[in-house]
């Protein structure tokens, strides 16, 4: 669950980065950006992100702030769930990454499993939307809303990529160390009763 420091800073960033974009009064401007670095340095002392990645972030960020999205997949064989190892960290995560402008949610799953697994898949159905800030996810300087969409394998074989290093399936008792800024394993295990039941609902946040 995400801390109420947190969650202040963000908030802080978004007015900030919102009152820029609509703010002509040259006074009302520089407490905006007052505002902005304020968030900026809270974010960088709390959160392993450093300050000028943040922002740098932030800078480039124009007009009303909205969450980022980040998509990931869902693919099983049997019953055992496609993972991938990260490089950054050497541990293990759903294929996924940050929405791209220009392709829908289903496309960017599709193309972040080839491009993470080597396996070419169809998407199926989306299984939850969730918000990072509700999940023991560590500390970040974003608000992001997870999409989680089903898969299925049609080709292609197993592969790393540029961000990943190993490629394997897991059962539901025998997951490696999580990539927990990804996915946590509570979030493994709701996939996993989407495996065993069909017909359960969609999970909104």
């Amino acid at each position: 669950m995400e801390t109420k420091w947190l969650e202040w800073a963000k908030q802080m960033q978004a007015i900030a980065q919102t009152g820029l974009t609509y703010a002509k009064d040259v006074y009302d401007r520089e407490r905006y950006e007052s505002l902005r670095q304020l968030s900026i340095e809270i974010l960088s002392s709390y959160t392993e992100v450093a300050m000028e990645q943040i922002k740098l972030t932030f800078a480039s960020d124009t007009g009303y702030a909205t969450p980022k999205v980040d998509i990931r997949a869902v693919v099983f064989k049997d019953d055992k769930v496609l993972l991938v190892r990260e490089k950054t960290d050497g541990a293990w995560a759903l294929p996924g990454g940050w929405a791209d402008i220009g392709l829908s949610p289903a496309e960017v799953a599709v193309k972040e499993v080839k491009e993470e697994s080597g396996y070419t898949v169809t998407p199926l159905r989306l299984l939850a939307v969730l918000d990072k800030k509700f999940h023991r996810h560590p500390p970040e300087p974003y608000h992001v809303y997870k999409f989680f969409i089903q898969c299925d394998i049609v080709g292609g074989e197993a592969q790393g990529g540029v961000e990943t290093s190993e490629v394997d399936f897991f059962g539901e008792k025998d997951l490696p160390e999580l990539s927990v800024e990804r996915n946590t394993a509570e979030q493994i295990g709701l996939m996993f009763e989407y495996r065993r039941d069909p017909s359960k609902a969609v999970i909104l946040d």
